[in-house]
């Protein structure tokens, strides 16, 4: 069930850097998810460190899920649940994203007409971002929660 691009309504995008460590979680998610079977009309992209080429990715999505490491005041492990509007509040509440601007690609989608209708973010709290390939064991343990929400939040 495409759209009139040949792309799916919704986008299920993983982002990080997998080469430091619990930075690369969101890449995790994606590979995990990529084992599964999915509705036809679900997109698994590993958004890897990419920033605003990811416009056309995003671009013309009934919904568009993203998965994250962010740096927030909580436990590392903790899964937080943020949408668009979050992303682009003045305060920041701690969202980085990579400062890679998926905030400004969004508004980008915007000025350009083909802005997604709905945006969630799963963001986990890192515990170690120093080199390496292996989620730290309380991310790796946060894996399977934030597949069951994001599941979760296909359906809605």
């Amino acid at each position: 069930m495409s759209n009139a691009h040949g792309r799916c309504p919704v986008l299920i995008l993983g982002i990080g850097n997998i080469l430091l460590r619990d930075e690369g979680v969101g890449v995790r998610v994606i590979e995990q998810m990529q084992k599964m079977h999915l509705p036809d009309d679900v997109e698994l992209v590993d958004g890897g460190t990419a920033g605003a080429d990811l416009l056309d990715v995003l671009a013309e999505r009934r919904k568009i899920i993203v998965i994250d490491a962010v740096q927030a005041d909580c436990e590392p492990g903790t899964v937080l649940r943020f949408t668009a509007d979050d992303l682009t509040r003045p305060d920041g509440i701690g969202i980085s994203l990579h400062e890679f601007g998926l905030g400004e690609a969004l508004a980008m989608t915007k000025q350009l007409g083909c802005a997604p209708e709905d945006v969630v973010v799963f963001g986990i709290k890192p515990r170690d971002i120093r080199c390496g390939l292996e989620l730290s064991e309380e991310i790796a343990a946060s894996v399977p929660k934030v597949i069951e929400l994001v599941l979760t939040e296909i359906t809605k």
